[in-house]
């Protein structure tokens, strides 16, 4: 059997068991132990889990950064002549451009 014909019968089933009311729900105290299966899993993995740190630090360097100057954003785009051109918008300001050597 396929595995889109094994997921269709599957689904089928579990909407059957449901309306007849014999389907399994979990505990919290279930709910808990499978989660702590699961973490236990998923936390062997070194390279999965330096990666999921790496990119909290990252967001959280970002909303540190956004809480400093909350009223100002600053965008870097790569100019025409090769320059970096930063882009830097104050709360009720236009647009201005500030060019530093690249």
């Amino acid at each position: 059997m396929d595995e889109e014909k094994r997921r269709e019968v599957a689904r089928m089933g579990g909407r059957a068991a449901h309306q007849k009311g014999t389907a399994h729900e979990f505990s919290p105290e279930e709910a808990r132990e499978a989660g702590r299966k699961g973490g236990r899993a998923v936390s062997q993995n070194r390279e999965h889990m330096s990666a999921i740190g790496r990119e909290g630090g990252e967001s959280r360097a970002a909303n540190q950064t956004r809480r400093v100057f909350p009223e100002e954003r600053v965008v870097h785009e790569p100019s025409r002549t090769g320059e970096t051109v930063r882009l830097r918008r104050t709360s009720g300001e236009q647009e201005s451009d500030e060019s530093e050597p690249s």
